[in-house]
């Protein structure tokens, strides 16, 4: 607006000098009278925008102040000039993140609430009922209380790697891994509990596959993680196998199952957080680790699935 008016008023500025007019008499009224008019102009323009650009501000300042108060779901409308409307975009967008961060912080402490109640439960019934004398401190009565001890050492593991993962910290200690050994080891420590589900459990290994920057334990942890989901989704009589191959520099290692599947519905979703179907007893937590301990190398990890016939989750990592 002020530009266009300096404008104006050369232009009328030349016009004058044209005529003859600058320096006379008739000049200094015509540029009172025109200072007059302009600045006249001026407040009208100046009224109009702060009219056009307080309202919208002022339910922006009310709307940061719900927000601060912990109103996530406070939103704006989108008016006034363009710089307000951009910044009420921006504001919504903000308080949309805000509102979906507080729903998934809700949700998350209530499934953590939820697996810590049952093992927990459980040592506070077999422990009171050993304090009271209705059971004996042997073997047999002891052992419920230690396997729910584990299964809390478990999910503090777990949340502690999905908390450095959130905060970036996952880094993995790399070194040179051997995949065929690091396959081996893991399905060696998970025999005999496929023998005990009446599980076959082997593996496939391309020859000569090359050696893996990795880190060991984190990798090894991703293939138990893995096995450990298809031996409780495979039924007796079935089968697990781990694959291996390489090829244009990448290393895939592939966990198949003939279990009973995925729900295609739950598929998109697998590798989210306490997300499960509706014949885990898991956590949920157990594929979400095994995608940021990948991504943390580097890789990826897809799966495929078809319900009633198996599931095969395939690990890329780039040597």
């Amino acid at each position: 607006m002020l530009v266009t008016l300096a404008a104006i008023s050369s232009l009328v500025w030349l016009l004058l000098s044209a005529f003859g007019l600058v320096g006379s008499m008739t000049l200094t009224r015509v540029v009172t009278g025109g200072a007059l008019v302009l600045g006249l102009i001026a407040l009208v323009a100046i009224a109009v925008t702060l009219r056009q650009v307080a309202a919208p501000v002022g339910g922006l300042v009310t709307a940061a102040r719900r927000v601060e108060a912990g109103d996530y779901s406070t939103r704006v409308p989108v008016r006034g000039p363009r710089q307000v409307r951009s910044l009420a975009r921006a504001f919504n967008a903000m308080s949309s993140r805000l509102e979906e961060d507080e729903a998934r912080r809700r949700t998350v402490l209530a499934d953590i609430t939820h697996e810590l109640r049952t093992p927990l439960t459980v040592i506070r019934s077999q422990a009171e009922a050993i304090a009271d004398g209705v059971n004996p401190a042997d073997e047999e009565h002891l052992a419920p209380i230690v396997a729910a001890t584990r299964t809390l050492e478990a999910l503090a593991d777990d949340l502690r790697t999905l908390t450095l993962a959130e905060a970036g910290a996952l880094h993995p200690d790399l070194e040179q891994v051997d995949v065929v050994v690091l396959v081996n080891e893991t399905i060696d420590a998970f025999r005999a509990e496929a023998a005990t589900a009446g599980v076959r459990l082997d593996s496939r290994m391309a020859p000569e596959l090359p050696l893996l920057d990795a880190d060991p334990a984190q990798l090894g942890r991703v293939l138990g993680n893995l096995i450990a989901n298809a031996l409780a989704h495979t039924g007796q009589g079935g089968m697990v196998r781990v694959e291996a191959s390489a090829s244009e520099g990448q290393v895939r290692i592939t966990v198949r199952d003939d279990g009973e599947g995925i729900p295609a519905g739950l598929l998109p979703h697998v590798f989210d957080r306490f997300v499960k179907g509706p014949s885990s007893t898991g956590s949920g937590l157990g594929l979400a680790i095994v995608r940021d301990l990948v991504e943390a190398h580097g890789g990826s990890v897809a799966a495929e699935s078809t319900e009633g016939l198996g599931t095969a989750i395939e690990i890329t990592l780039t040597v």
